[in-house]
Order: C-alpha cells, then sequence, then structure tokens
C-alpha cells in the first residue's frame, strides 16, 4: 500500500497542527541549509534512534530526505521494524 504523502497535503498537516513524528533523514549540513521543521536524523543514525520511537509504531510518522530516495529507505526500514503508519514525502525537499 503506497500512503505516502505529497508537498501540498503535508503542508496542510502542519498548518493544522496535526500529530505526526516527522523525520528528516538528510545530512546535518543538508539540515542546516534548509528544514522544514523535521526533527533530524540522518539515515545512518536511524538504527541507533528507532527504538525510542516505540510509543509511534501505530501512529502517523512522515518521512522527508531531498528527493525522496533516502527517506524511502527509512521507511522502508521503520516498516520493517514494526511501525505501521510510515509515510514518504514524495518528492522531497526538491517538491517543497
Amino acid at each position: 500500500m503506497n500512503n505516502d504523502i505529497t508537498a501540498k497535503e503535508l503542508k496542510e498537516k502542519l498548518n493544522r497542527g496535526d500529530e505526526f513524528l516527522f523525520i528528516d533523514v538528510r545530512e546535518p549540513w543538508e539540515y542546516e541549509e534548509f528544514n522544514i521543521g523535521a526533527r533530524l536524523v540522518p539515515l545512518g543514525e536511524l538504527p541507533g534512534v528507532i527504538d525510542d520511537w516505540d510509543d509511534w509504531q501505530e501512529k502517523e510518522v512522515v518521512v522527508h530526505c531531498k528527493s525522496g530516495a533516502r527517506s524511502a529507505a527509512a521507511k522502508a526500514f521503520m516498516q520493517k521494524n514494526g511501525f505501521l503508519n510510515v509515510r514518504n514525502l514524495m518528492g522531497g525537499i526538491l517538491d517543497w
């Protein structure tokens, strides 16, 4: 099931103040250049922090990167670890 999210949908969620775990899997230098308010967790560090988010396994999680490739990998990793509602920002920051 593809439940990924568009930039337009994400902007609406943020404007409404919806509750979801929002993760940016880019590198710190990319985050410093431009970020949209997500928590920075570079893709390589995701395995080390995923256990901290057990409370989010059944809640909505949105992941993003620059173009959507790294966040697609993050989504797959999170799904393999029991997260049921992970959405990838289609097109990433480039489509923002």
